[in-house]
């Protein structure tokens, strides 16, 4: 059975979480289909108690009445309402956006069939 560490902080009691074993780096290593020598394995193991280490630390902080977030920083979505049929450039440096509709675009096409650009054949 894993050796397990247990901890208390400001918060409450942190759950007790198995010391990094052998197996646990041996494990991790199949996971990530990694081939690790010895000294290797050695190293990843002082590598995730040093994280889990620092995961333990972050515990002990009091996060009472901390609002959760989803980014670093406050996102809102830039994107325009999707009208179908209408279409509009939003970066053009005019006073108002143009809407565009299936004539204007072709009307500059240098070759149209059936309301679509006709391009050279391009597969045989």
């Amino acid at each position: 059975m894993a050796d397990m560490t247990e901890k208390t902080s400001k918060a409450g009691p942190i759950h007790a979480r198995p010391a990094v074993s052998d197996e646990m780096i041996e494990y991790v290593g199949i996971l990530a289909k990694l081939e690790l020598s010895g000294a290797e394995k050695e190293e990843a193991k002082k590598d995730m108690e040093r994280m889990l280490a620092y995961i333990d630390k972050l515990n002990e902080l009091d996060t009472e009445g901390v609002e959760p977030m989803t980014h670093r920083f406050p996102l809102t979505n830039v994107f325009r309402e999707d009208i179908p049929g209408e279409e509009s450039l939003p970066h053009t440096g005019l006073a108002e956006r143009e809407l565009i509709n299936r004539e204007s675009i072709l009307k500059n096409a240098p070759e149209q069939k059936n309301g679509a650009f006709k391009v050279p054949k391009t597969v045989e």
